[in-house]
């Protein structure tokens, strides 16, 4: 049985499959494009998309900037006007200026977590861009959407939910991640309660899932068991051919196992997913002093941050695993060699896209 198309209002997604936003470089253009030309949606992660920038040390805003640009440009253009995505974190320092970035530049939706997007339908006002909280449950759901429609009189275009098991930064406390079981059943009321929205602005608000989606059986289950209009899909993603990231990241997530995947405390406060790896174990034993803050988390102090955030990110994407954090989902380790995108949708959808 084939998927039914993601529809974003007058945005439609052959595949249903939005590909989650990995940064610091791991989903750029190369990525992103290679996503939306199979029917998805492509997303370029706007942390720090400039690391690789030659004046990015001097001129850190005006090189990330640049970057997006080009980044959400290339995407398009590599996939044939594909649908593209930026996902923006709400801890971001200048949050503004990556939204307005995106605007100016034509991507087609701002997906936007770690934090409560509050401000985004003012950002966005005037414009046709999608905007798309990510959630981790009702409660968020709920204080966002009521938030939204009182103060701007405006709805979300779409609505991600991030599980317990999904990589990077999570909407959960450490112990919740570890051990919060009935996702299922938040996502249901989730569903339920965007009908009120649906209703008084009269469309379709779709919902989709990420957080552990790595088999063709887990995009089945969250469809059609629980109602999802499609899923997230990160991790799956990162060992292929298209992924912006250096092969050694690719293959630290093949090398992987089980035991080596866990909750750590990133240094800006937050729980998150991560590879164990020798940084991390050191680092949780003795502080790695950052000597150069780009500002970049808005509650980062750099005096007391056990290492700099960016710094372990943008190591980890050009392969120097010895000095970097590892973020990963949950199921990494039953990765077992490189793909391509191509592969990986196919192997979700059980179906061919050719």
């Amino acid at each position: 049985m084939k998927y039914k198309p993601l529809i974003i209002g007058d945005l439609i997604a052959p595949v249903p499959i939005v590909q989650g936003g990995m940064g610091v470089g791991i989903s750029l253009s190369g990525l992103a494009s290679a996503v939306a030309s199979c029917g998805g949606i492509g997303v370029i992660s706007a942390a720090q998309p400039g690391f690789r920038e030659s004046d990015f040390l001097t001129n850190t805003i005006e090189a990330n900037m640049r970057a997006l640009a080009r980044e959400i440009k290339t995407a398009k253009k590599n996939s044939n006007n594909g649908i593209i995505g930026v996902n923006i974190m709400v801890a971001l320092n200048n949050y503004d200026d990556y939204v307005k970035c995106c605007i100016e530049n034509n991507a087609d939706i701002i997906i936007s977590g770690a934090g409560l997007p509050m401000k985004l339908p003012e950002l966005t006002n005037g414009s046709d861009i999608k905007i798309a909280p990510i959630v981790s449950s009702l409660k968020a759901a709920k204080v966002i959407l009521q938030r939204w429609d009182k103060r701007y009189s405006k709805t979300a275009d779409l609505i991600v939910i991030e599980g317990p098991k999904a990589g990077g930064h999570l909407g959960f406390h450490s112990d919740e991640a570890e051990h919060l079981e009935n996702i299922d059943n938040e996502i249901k009321l989730i569903i339920e309660y965007k009908k009120e929205f649906e209703d008084k602005y009269n469309k379709h608000i779709p919902v989709v899932f990420g957080g552990g989606v790595f088999s063709s059986s887990d995009m089945s289950h969250y469809i059609y068991d629980i109602g999802t209009d499609g899923v997230q899909v990160a991790t799956r993603f990162v060992a292929t051919k298209e992924c912006d990231a250096d092969d050694a990241f690719k293959n630290a997530y093949i090398n992987s196992k089980k035991e080596d995947i866990g909750i750590i405390k990133s240094p800006v406060g937050m729980p998150g997913r991560a590879i164990l790896n020798s940084y991390i174990k050191k680092t949780a034993l003795s502080r790695d002093p950052v000597t150069n803050c780009f500002r970049c988390i808005h509650k980062c102090n750099p005096a007391e941050t056990p290492y700099c955030l960016s710094k372990a990110l943008f190591n980890a994407a050009n392969g120097d695993l010895d000095n970097a954090l590892i973020f990963c989902g949950e199921n990494a380790y039953k990765i077992n060699e490189i793909t391509t995108v191509k592969d990986v949708i196919e192997n979700l959808l059980n179906y061919s896209i050719s």
